[in-house]
């Protein structure tokens, strides 16, 4: 009888442990209007987003958008609040979208069976969002301390304007909501006055925001919320519905 023999420790896998930040540090700003290199589907119908949601079945679609997702720990937390949704991060810096990939990965297999309903992809949300999301595919759509392009000539940047908000209301269902965070006053006040003036939007009073079961994470899950919170920054949110 053979005795039990191990596997030499060059064989022998690796523990899996969350990727550390540190190895995927990229410059925080990156100019959306630049021309990046990104693949793309021609249309929404030519996309195959089983190739990141291993549990997706037939009928099923990505309902929730993290738009400019950061280091991905918003997304993170729509999947465990969300199990039966699909939400999906999208992300223009090369190295900040592979540490969430490798972060959800990560958890896959730290966590069976769960963060099976997130992913991040890199793209231009800004010029290809048409690209992956049907008409009125969306419920909810989340921007959360976005890039606040403080110089006017820059203001064409921003991820909210009235150009976008027209691709906006499209991907959006009829009772949809976006959500903005940012530590910027000015830029609240920018983003609030734009979509307000958008026929498809309405604003949420303070009663109808504090009842909204992600008011509170929107402050606080994501990596850019918590540095504004150790540095007892001011927080601003506001919540907008598709009518």
């Amino acid at each position: 009888m053979e005795a039990n023999k191990s596997k030499p420790a060059s064989e022998e896998e690796a523990p899996v442990r969350l990727p550390q930040k540190r190895f995927y540090r990229q410059r925080a700003h990156s100019n959306p209007i630049a021309d990046h290199s990104f693949e793309y589907p021609v249309r929404p119908e030519d996309y195959d987003w089983t190739q990141h949601y291993p549990t997706m079945g037939e009928g099923q679609q990505v309902e929730f958008a993290d738009i400019g997702c950061g280091y991905g720990g918003f997304l993170v937390t729509l999947g465990e609040l969300f199990p039966n949704k699909y939400a999906i991060g999208m992300e223009i810096r090369v190295k900040v979208s592979d540490y969430v990939i490798d972060r959800i990965q990560a958890l896959r297999k730290l966590h069976e069976g769960q963060y099976q309903n997130i992913a991040c992809i890199r793209t231009n949300a800004m010029k290809y969002l048409v690209n992956y999301f049907r008409k009125g595919q969306l419920e909810k759509m989340f921007f959360l301390y976005p890039d606040p392009h403080f110089k006017k000539a820059k203001h064409k940047w921003r991820i909210i304007n009235p150009a976008l908000l027209a691709e906006y209301s499209y991907v959006l269902r009829e009772g949809g909501h976006i959500y903005t965070v940012t530590d910027v006053r000015d830029l609240h006040e920018w983003m609030c006055k734009h979509i307000e003036q958008h026929p498809a939007f309405e604003r949420l009073s303070e009663e109808q925001l504090r009842e909204d079961i992600l008011a509170e994470k929107l402050l606080d899950s994501s990596e850019e919320g918590k540095k504004v919170t150790r540095n007892n920054g001011d927080k601003f949110v506001a919540i907008f519905r598709r009518v």
